[in-house]
């Protein structure tokens, strides 16, 4: 299996997708799993640090499906297509405090390994390499800088006609990276064989062959 690890915004989900695709393997997108835990507990009405032994039931009982849907991976949850809606800002804004919650991590954790025992998978998030698969054949953290991750999302949002500031995303960029790094509970951070990829400067495809090269180069894809 391949790990890709990073930052938020890094290009972790494009990059994995693609690699995938290439590859044969199949894509995880573990940050959708915690955003939909997000959005599940947004529409329970259910806020972190107030009600996060119910927060964890509610995601112990969430059942995860990525499937491939014209080309493109789409994540179901309890057989709903949730993809697009965990996407918009306000469930962005709680995936990471709900992510932080330890009964959470557990279940979505066991989820994960669940899937990668069933067929070759490509994972991405924040502690594949150090806490989900510390043992995974190819590791990759996947970085930019935040004002270029900034850019990336503010662009994202302004192609799907939604408003944006590019400083307000920055400075929520900047803070995201904070929690992450200083939680308690799986903190992000570069294992220690990762091989650590800068993306500043370079395009999704040259990344994906980077990426492609380490995989050829440990023997878990054919070389061509």
């Amino acid at each position: 299996m391949l790990a890709i690890d990073g930052p938020a915004g890094s290009g972790k989900s494009t990059v994995a997708e693609a690699v995938a695709q290439r590859a044969g393997f199949t894509y995880i997108d573990t940050g959708a799993m915690y955003r939909a835990a997000a959005y599940r507990a947004l529409q329970a009405g259910l806020a972190p640090g107030r009600d996060d032994e119910a927060i964890g039931e509610l995601a112990a009982g969430l059942d995860f499906e990525f499937r491939t849907v014209a080309g493109e991976a789409r994540l179901f949850v309890d057989g709903e297509d949730l993809s697009a809606i965990i996407r918009t800002p306000e469930v962005s804004q709680l995936s990471s405090p709900v992510s932080a919650i330890p009964a959470v991590r557990e279940h979505l954790v066991a989820a994960q390994r669940r899937m990668a025992e069933r067929v070759p998978v490509v994972m991405e998030g924040r502690d594949i390499g150090t806490v989900v698969f510390p043992d995974a054949r190819v590791k990759v953290f996947l970085t930019a800088s935040a004002e270029e991750r900034a850019r990336r999302r503010y662009e994202e949002r302004l192609a799907r006609g939604e408003p944006a500031s590019y400083q307000e995303i920055l400075d929520e960029q900047i803070e995201r990276d904070r929690r992450d790094s200083s939680r308690a509970v799986a903190p992000l951070r570069k294992a220690a064989d990762a091989a650590e990829l800068d993306s500043d400067g370079l395009s999704a495809e040259e990344v994906v062959a980077e990426v492609m090269k380490l995989l050829k180069a440990a023997g878990v894809v054919a070389d061509d």
